[in-house]
């Protein structure tokens, strides 16, 4: 395999052996701690504009099948490994890393020191990165790193989310790209509007699974429309980046609130947050992966979470409405936050757990709750 380079805003060069595409990317370089789900970590939406490290040794064992997509195609800049495996083993994969990265046009690093990388993170925080296999040159390309954009301030949710109003149909498990007609008023089951801002497919997936009628909105739709389908609760998706310049979305969120039961995650929560008056920050390196414990303080369980974050909802900010329900265990950064006076609610990791435990499926039955309380009121 040709040589491929790593270097780092602060002059940190990290070299290796490229596989999948071939070029140059810039990014914020982060790493996940997960052991498997590389292939839902790869098209992950919220992945958009950063380089990924993952802290497990081997990665692409088990190839990648058409099933466990979270989008249809990977949202992230590039890909780092310690050891990209030779061999692809599982009865339901169809192709290789390496093939599918090539496929996809995305650059990947193996054979680099990742456990070094890591440990450079964790001290310095993530940073901006450059990783090329055509650019060799330390000099170079530590300044192209020190150019590279930065995620704050950014608006990159757009560039993720759908483009038109859709209908979640599990039987094509995709967008289907149909204005929304008669079509939203078929079916049984109580009517979810998902407001995409970089969605991963296993949270309609997972509302579908439980007789929602769903529909997904671009991130950008007022609340106005929103309301015009009639929805019997809206969903706040996860997403890439820096939550404040998202106005749009902060606005149509708090114009929303008291209208109908909301439920966030990741993004979804910050903007929830935001919405409410609190502020954000951005994390020294974020949390990244399927085993972040989470305690809700409402039943004092202690639950093994997937999450990809590096913002969180400031604590020292919280307005009176809004109650802090859950606390990540490793910084005792917010976690989850409840409404006071309307059923709304959101939480910083993914419930869904795709890839991941699935400690956290029973806030789909408090949301449910919320939307049985609302019919019924």
């Amino acid at each position: 395999m040709p040589l491929a380079k790593l270097a780092l805003e602060d002059g940190t060069i990290y070299c290796g052996e490229s596989f999948g595409a071939v070029g140059e990317v810039t990014g914020e370089v982060v790493f996940n701690t997960s052991m498997t789900g590389y292939q839902e970590i790869l098209t992950d939406p919220s992945y958009r504009g950063q380089i990924i490290t993952m802290t497990y040794p081997e990665i692409g064992n088990y190839g990648i099948n058409d099933e466990d997509v979270e989008h249809s195609v990977p949202a992230l800049s590039g890909f780092l490994v310690r050891q990209l495996s030779r061999i692809h083993s599982n009865y339901r994969s169809n192709t290789d890393l390496d093939s599918y990265l090539k496929k996809h046009n995305v650059i990947g690093l193996s054979g680099l020191d990742t456990r070094a990388l890591v440990k450079h993170i964790r001290d310095a925080g993530a940073m901006r990165g450059v990783l090329s296999t055509e650019d060799l040159d330390d000099a170079s390309l530590v300044a192209k790193a020190k150019a590279a954009p930065s995620l704050v301030g950014r608006d990159i949710v757009q560039e993720v989310m759908c483009k038109a109003t859709t209908t979640w149909d599990e039987r094509l498990d995709a967008w289907t790209e149909t204005q929304i007609g008669s079509a939203v008023d078929s079916g049984n089951g109580a009517h979810v509007v998902c407001m995409d801002f970089g969605m991963k497919w296993n949270i309609p997936r997972h509302f579908a699974s439980r007789g929602y009628r769903v529909t997904i909105v671009p991130g950008n739709t007022s609340a106005a429309d929103i309301m015009k389908l009639n929805p019997d609760g809206v969903f706040l998706s996860n997403g890439p980046g820096d939550p404040e310049p998202l106005d749009y979305a902060i606005k149509t969120i708090a114009e929303l609130l008291g209208k109908t039961p909301i439920f966030g995650i990741c993004l979804g929560h910050q903007l929830l947050s935001l919405a409410c008056g609190a502020k954000t920050f951005k994390l020294k390196f974020g949390h990244r992966g399927a085993n972040q414990p989470v305690q809700d303080l409402t039943t004092k369980k202690v639950e093994i979470t997937t999450q990809n974050h590096g913002f969180a909802v400031d604590a020292d900010s919280m307005p009176d409405d809004l109650e802090i329900t859950h606390l990540n265990l490793n910084d005792n950064t917010v976690a989850g936050v409840r409404h006071k006076k309307h059923p709304a609610f959101s939480v910083q990791y993914h419930p869904e757990a795709a890839a991941g435990p699935h400690d956290s499926h029973y806030l789909f039955e408090r949301f449910q709750d919320l939307l049985s309380a609302a019919a019924t009121s």
